[in-house]
C-alpha cells in the first residue's frame, strides 16, 4: 500500500496564516475575503496605488457585508488589523500562500507568477487562479513546480461553494492535501482534478455557454427562455447566458478561444459571441451583454 503524503506543520486544520494575493479586482478581492474571514493574515498586491486603494475598498466592503449578515465572527477592526494592500510583490515574502489573481492572459500570469515565486520562501505554496491555462504550461516557468497549483474560485467568490484544485505533473501529493484542507477552512468544497484544458469546470460551463449562444444566434428561442430551459428544467441556479454575462463575454471568448485551439473545433467560438465582445457588449460589467444591467 502506498504512503500516505506527508503534511507540512500547520497545513491541516486551519486556513494558512499569511495569504498573500496578486491582483484586487473582483476575484482577487473575493479570495482575499474568504481568507480573511478564516483567519488568515492577508495582503492583496496591486499595479499601483490606485488599483490598491480600489482593492481595499472591495475587500473592506465585503467584509461589512459578511458582518451585517451575520457570516463574520469578528468586528470590522479585527479584519482590518490582519488585511493590508501593496504594490509591492515583495511584501509576499512572508506567505505560506499566495493566489494569483491577474487577467486571464498567458504572459501576464507567467510574468506575475515568475515575480512572486523570487520572493517567497522555497516552502511557500504558489497558485494560479486561472480557469483553463495550463498548469503544466505555466508550471515550467517556475523554479519550484512541485509548490505550484492551480486553485480556480468561482465568481463571486463569498456565494460560491466550489473551488476546484488542479494538479500539475510536478505538483507534489502534500501540496494537493493541504490546499484541501485551506479550501476547508474558508468553508467551500474543493475538487482535485489533472491538468487538462479547460479543466473540468470551464470546459463543461464553456461548452454549454457557447451551444446556447449557438441557438439564440440560430434563432431557437430567446436568451430569457433558453436560460428557463436550465433553470427550470434542470435546476441550474443560474442560466448559460446570464452565466456568460456575469463572467464577462470577453473572459469566455478567452477561454472558449483557447479551448478551440487546444481540444478542436467544437469549442469555436459563436460569430455572434466575437461580435458582441467587439462591440463592446461584455455583460454585466459593460451594463449590456445577453441582458441589460445596471451601468457598472
Amino acid at each position: 500500500m502506498p504512503e500516505a503524503p506527508q503534511v507540512r506543520e500547520g497545513g491541516v486544520g486551519g486556513a494558512p496564516a499569511a495569504v498573500g494575493v496578486l491582483g484586487g479586482g473582483r476575484m482577487g478581492a473575493g479570495i482575499a475575503h474568504a481568507f480573511l474571514l478564516a483567519g488568515s493574515r492577508v495582503t492583496v498586491v496591486e499595479r499601483d496605488a490606485e488599483a490598491a486603494e480600489a482593492a481595499g475598498r472591495r475587500v473592506r466592503d465585503a467584509v461589512a457585508v459578511s458582518i451585517e449578515r451575520g457570516t463574520a465572527d469578528e468586528a470590522a477592526g479585527a479584519y482590518d488589523a490582519r488585511f493590508a494592500t501593496s504594490t509591492e510583490v515583495g511584501d509576499f515574502a512572508a506567505c505560506e500562500l499566495v493566489v494569483e489573481a491577474v487577467p486571464e492572459e498567458l504572459a501576464l500570469k507567467a510574468d506575475a507568477l515568475t515575480r512572486v515565486e523570487a520572493v517567497l520562501s522555497p516552502d511557500a505554496a504558489l497558485a494560479t487562479n486561472t480557469s483553463s491555462i495550463s498548469i503544466d504550461e505555466l508550471a515550467a516557468l517556475l523554479d519550484r513546480p512541485h509548490r505550484f497549483l492551480g486553485m480556480h474560485f468561482f465568481n463571486p467568490v463569498p456565494a460560491s461553494a466550489l473551488v476546484e484544485l488542479v494538479r500539475g505533473h510536478s505538483t507534489d501529493a502534500t501540496l494537493a492535501v493541504e490546499a484541501q484542507s485551506w479550501v476547508q477552512a474558508i468553508g467551500k468544497t474543493p475538487i482535485v482534478v489533472a491538468d487538462a484544458p479547460g479543466f473540468a469546470s470551464s470546459r463543461l460551463g464553456v461548452a454549454l455557454g457557447l451551444e446556447a449562444i449557438r441557438m439564440l444566434e440560430a434563432g431557437v428561442a430567446s436568451a430569457e427562455d433558453i436560460d428557463r430551459a436550465m433553470t427550470l428544467g434542470y435546476k441550474h441556479p443560474v442560466g448559460p447566458l446570464r452565466l456568460t454575462d456575469l463572467v464577462g463575454l470577453d473572459v469566455r471568448l478567452g477561454i472558449a478561444e483557447y479551448l478551440a485551439s487546444t481540444l478542436g473545433e467544437r469549442f469555436e467560438p459563436p460569430a455572434l459571441l466575437r461580435r458582441m465582445v467587439a462591440e463592446g457588449r461584455l455583460g454585466r460589467k459593460s451594463g449590456e451583454g445577453f441582458y441589460l444591467w445596471d451601468a457598472p
